[in-house]
């Protein structure tokens, strides 16, 4: 009786899922999931990001919003990067940075034979892409650490979060919804972060020096003050 049941269950057709406006339980329409897989891996997803114009607004965009725009600033580029390495095979991870005197930061990261790697939209030069070379996130943390400057030449990064898969905001349909979401910021705000220096450090920290400051501005966006 059983194996009749399973032949049957067989034969039955399966339901389609209209590739037109849908292609999965993502949300994703067919379109947008195939611009997602054509990046095909972290590089490839740090190229788009790359290629699309920093914007300054105070937004928080879905990946679905940065598809349509095709714009982003660093929040957004995160959230994006991490939702194109799920559609790629990877878990959706974010990492946060903490800075003191300074904007945070946050990036979207990966693993690959082990070591760690990261994918990132910023207005500044140094603050993107990480190749996966580093055996531990504080490894990766600190790779940013020279070049996380502010206005004033100081390094001000200080703190690093405890990853962040955003699966847990699937039920927000953090994805492909029209509405901010802010909801993914006020997690990282209240996670756990391990500090990356003492304090006795920080206080023996030299200033960054002009060369490297103008190399991490090296197109920067500005605000249009017209």
């Amino acid at each position: 009786m059983k194996k009749c049941l399973f032949l049957l269950l067989i034969l039955l057709p399966r339901p389609r899922v209209d590739s037109a406006t849908m292609s999965d339980s993502t949300g994703f329409t067919a379109s947008e999931l195939r611009k997602l897989r054509s990046l095909k891996d972290p590089h490839g997803i740090q190229q788009f990001l790359d290629d699309v114009p920093y914007h300054l607004a105070d937004t928080a965009w879905s990946p679905r919003r940065v598809l349509a725009q095709q714009t982003a600033h660093c929040l957004e580029g995160a959230i994006f990067a991490a939702a194109a390495l799920r559609a790629n095979g990877y878990p959706p991870l974010l990492l946060d940075f903490e800075a003191e005197h300074d904007t945070d930061h946050v990036i979207a990261i990966f693993r690959e034979n082990g070591c760690w790697g990261a994918v990132a939209k910023s207005n500044y030069t140094g603050c993107r892409w990480r190749e996966p070379i580093h055996r531990t996130l504080r490894e990766l943390a600190l790779s940013y650490f020279n070049i996380y400057v502010n206005l004033r030449r100081e390094r001000t990064l200080r703190r690093f979060s405890v990853p962040v898969n955003l699966k847990r905001f699937d039920c927000q349909n953090w994805m492909t919804t029209d509405k901010p979401v802010w909801f993914i910021v006020y997690h990282l705000f209240d996670i756990k972060h391990y500090p990356l220096i003492t304090p006795a450090m920080s206080k023996r920290l030299h200033r960054a020096d002009e060369r490297l400051f103008q190399a991490e501005c090296l197109g920067k966006a500005l605000k249009n003050r017209g």
